[in-house]
Parts: C-alpha cells; structure tokens; sequence
C-alpha cells in the first residue's frame, strides 16, 4: 500500500503530517511522489487565511480530479475543522475528513472507510474532535453521519512519531490552540483554547529527533510563551527550554524560538536565551502593528513602551540577537496618521527581519465586521511602502556580519545564474527555514546536507549573506542541483 500526502500551511501543520506520515509507515505503507501510484492521498490543509483556503481547496480538487477508483481522499488539518461542510460541498471525491487534533487516528479513519460502510453514494466518515468536546456524529450538508471519535488529548500525552531528518533542522511543536483574543484571527475557532503538551513527552520527542539527525529544533506552536498557562504556570517556557538544552547531546546545536507574544517574554526567558548556548540568539516576535489603536482595534497588547523594553532587554543580554516581527497593513479603520505610526515604530525598532500581510476579513471574525474596511488599493501601497523602509535596515543589519566568520547549517546546492558555477545554500543562526534568507557559498559542492560548517562572511544583500568556507574543503557530492540562484 502506498500513501501520498500533501501538507499545506505552517510548520504546525508540518509536524502533524510527519506524525500522519510515521504512522502510515508503521502500518507498512509507503510514500509516493506519483499520485496515480498512490492507495491513498491526504492533504494536510490550512484554513488561516482566505487565500490558504483556497489554494487547500485547490489542491484538494485537483487530486480529486485526477482520483481513481480504488484511491481514498481524506481531507485533513485546519479547513476541515473549520468548514468540513464546504469541503465536502466544493471536492465531492473526498472520502474522508480528519480534524486537527485527530491526526493519529488517520489509521482508524480508513480503515472505516476501507471497510465497506463508506462505499455507500455519499456517505463520509469523520474525524474532526470539536475543540472542547467531541460529538457522536457530523453534519455535512444533509447528510447526517458518523464520527469515529477518541481522546483529542492523546495527542499531547507522548512524543508525535516522526519521520527521519531531511537537512538537519526539525520543528518541535509545545502546545495547540491558543488564548489569545485577535479580532482578526480565525484559529481559536476550530483548534480551540490553549492545550500544552507535557514537558517530558517534548524533551522524549526532542531526544529521538536529534538521534535522527536533528542540528536545529525549531519551537512552533500559536504561542510559544503561553506555554504551560493552561497548568496555571503561565512562565513554563525558560524551564522547558533549559531542559532541552541541558537533556539533549552536543550533536543539537541551536534551539530556535517562534511566534513569541508581546508582554510574555519574561525576564526568566531572556536570562535562560542569554545563558544557554545552544539557544539560538534569534526570536520571532509577530506584534501586527506599531500604532495602539490600531492594535486595540486588533484586541492586541498596546502599549509600545512594554515592546521597547522588551527588545532593549533582550538586544542587552544577547547583542548579537536577531529580532524577527510580522505586521498587518490596512487592518479596518487604519488612517494614513496610524500607518504612518507603524513605519515610525518600525523605523524606531529596526528589527532585522519583518513579514507583512494586507489585511484578509475572515468570515465569523470580529474584525470582518468593523467600519472602515480600507481599499485593497490602499492596502497594497501601504505594504510597499512599509517593505520600502525595511529593506534598507535590513540590508544595514546584513552589512554588518561581513568580516565575521558565521556557523551555518547546510541545505542544499544551486548554482549561480549565469556562469553556472556551483553554489551552496545554508542558514546563519539569524535565519529561521523556509522565512528568513540564506548564507550563499559560491564555489563550493558536495558539503553534507544537515551538517554544520564555518563560513567567513564577505558579502551582504538585502535577505541574503554571501560567504566562504573557513577552510578550503573540497567535497563531492552526487546529489541534483537545485534550481539556479541569481547573486545580482
């Protein structure tokens, strides 16, 4: 039996899908790229925003298109559990639905629909676990039917089985569901209210991660420091992260830390960033905006000065830190004069890194129903003109690691358009995957994937480094290139 699963969506989604995937393998099913070849399709979806769901959608269609007779399409993650109904309306090959905080039973799930039961002209089994409690069956369309429903917490109870370790870096997953009141934001809605995995299922978890090959571990959740608050232990993280690092071999080199919240990086969390060497210098703190009406119009923390004092802490502590942030431009009632306070805080700041997203209105969102919806027009300028003002600080704060000497993270080859000369790709501390830039090495082939090498920086653009290697290895390798990179 073969298997072919599609994840859309954050890396949370990514580490459902390596515990969907692990768990597939123990039952002797194997992957495949082809989906013609495939048993059964999963597409891990995404629901946040309404081009995620589309494009889940999309993808969804697609495979059903193309679906043969004997194949299974299950539907799973974030879509399904917020509009299974649509899902099933819009991609009528879907076979099966699998929700958020389902993921392991996916082997339950077909093996009801394998059983015959399913077969029946428009009958569809579900696992969807609502958020707070689990009902006996599913409505989708007029066609009420059966929910195969466990224990959503078993999840949360041991280590998510995963899959090996492609190019030394893994992403470890604290909690699900999140507290936090957005106007904006559609996932307290179908993930549910905070749930925080035990801190010794994550330390087992993070062990067998760095035996498979694990160089970096990457702390993912809604929010990473609301970790242990559902405990009454609301400043759980810098214990958690002291035993990862202290319970971990010296084969672990950084520990990197996402989705901070503004007003819960304690002291206590700086102190353990500062003092632990294997913790990265580099956080991602998404504030959304940098004008406080704005923000209260968001239902987000508004005072700047507690970000201010945050970031001075921490740039004191670890000079060498990199500060990542998101905004959201032309949020409902967003003035010229509050834009203007965003690139004045911006400008203040001057984060090393920043993301920024036009407002989407989410259907069943506060913010959705707000006056003053700006123009997409509008929108799209103000995202120019706040990328405008970042490059420029982000290309200062690349400038000044030329003439350092940077431990990187091999990913991959390309090669430099143009002159096809060979090009290695690899990440600094100050890079998180698959968000932030590359540390390029022109000349250089065949250094291992997933390993750690010295690089002399002698070059700097405005997302990416440019460097050599510390000494003159020469390394062979077989492995495809991939695709062509411009340095211009």
């Amino acid at each position: 039996m073969k298997y072919h699963l599609v994840t859309l969506g954050c890396p949370k989604n990514k580490v459902d899908s390596d515990g969907i995937e692990m768990l597939l393998r123990d039952a002797n099913y194997r992957p495949t790229d082809r989906q013609q070849d495939a048993d059964v399709l999963i597409v891990n979806t995404c629901g946040f925003l309404e081009t995620a769901k589309e494009e889940s959608i999309g993808v969804l269609q697609e495979l059903g298109r193309r679906k043969r007779k004997h194949q299974l399409l299950v539907a799973a993650g974030c879509l399904v559990q917020r509009n299974g109904a649509e899902v099933i309306e819009r991609v009528p090959k879907v076979d099966g639905l699998l929700g958020t905080r389902r993921w392991m039973d996916v082997l339950d799930l077909i093996g009801q629909m394998r059983s015959g039961k399913a077969r029946r002209r428009l009958e569809r089994y579900t696992l969807l676990g609502e958020a707070e409690n689990d009902d006996a069956s599913a409505w989708l369309g007029d066609k009420r039917v059966p929910a195969l429903l466990g224990d959503p917490s078993q999840a949360f109870t041991a280590a998510t089985p995963r899959p090996p370790v492609v190019a030394g870096s893994a992403y470890l997953k604290i909690s699900d569901g999140c507290n936090a009141p957005c106007a904006f934001c559609t996932i307290p809605s179908f993930k549910g209210k905070l749930r925080s995995r035990p801190l010794e299922a994550i330390v087992d978890e993070a062990s067998a991660l760095v035996t498979a090959g694990a160089r970096e571990l990457v702390i993912v959740a809604q929010d990473t420091t609301d970790y242990g608050r559902d405990w009454g232990e609301p400043n759980s993280l810098p214990r958690l992260l002291s035993a990862l690092c202290n319970r971990t071999d010296a084969r672990l080199r950084w520990v990197r830390l996402l989705y901070a919240y503004p007003g819960h990086v304690s002291d206590e969390l700086i102190e353990v960033m500062a003092t632990q060497p294997k913790i990265a210098p580099y956080l991602d703190m998404p504030l959304q905006h940098g004008d406080p009406r704005t923000l209260r119009r968001m239902h987000r923390p508004s005072k700047l000065e507690m970000v201010y004092d945050h970031v001075s802490k921490l740039r004191a502590a670890m000079p060498d830190i990199a500060l990542r942030t998101t905004f959201i431009v032309g949020y409902p009632g967003e003035t010229e004069e509050e834009f203007q306070g965003l690139l004045d805080f911006a400008r203040a700041i001057e984060f090393d890194k920043v993301g920024a997203f036009p407002f989407s209105p989410e259907p069943g969102t506060p913010s959705a129903a707000l006056p003053d919806q700006v123009p997409d027009e509008v929108k799209q300028a103000r995202y120019a003109r706040l990328m405008e003002l970042q490059q420029p600080i982000s290309l200062r704060k690349n400038q000044a690691q030329v003439g350092r000497v940077l431990e990187v993270l091999v990913e991959g080859e390309g090669r430099v358009e143009g002159s096809g000369e060979p090009l290695l790709l690899a990440r600094s501390y100050r890079d998180a995957p698959e968000i932030d830039g590359l540390v390029l090495v022109p000349g250089v082939r065949g250094a291992p994937i997933g390993e750690m090498m010295q690089v002399h920086i002698n070059g700097a653009m405005e997302y990416d480094l440019v460097g050599e290697p510390l000494v003159g290895e020469v390394f062979s390798s077989k492995r495809p290139n991939r695709a062509p990179i411009s340095l211009g």
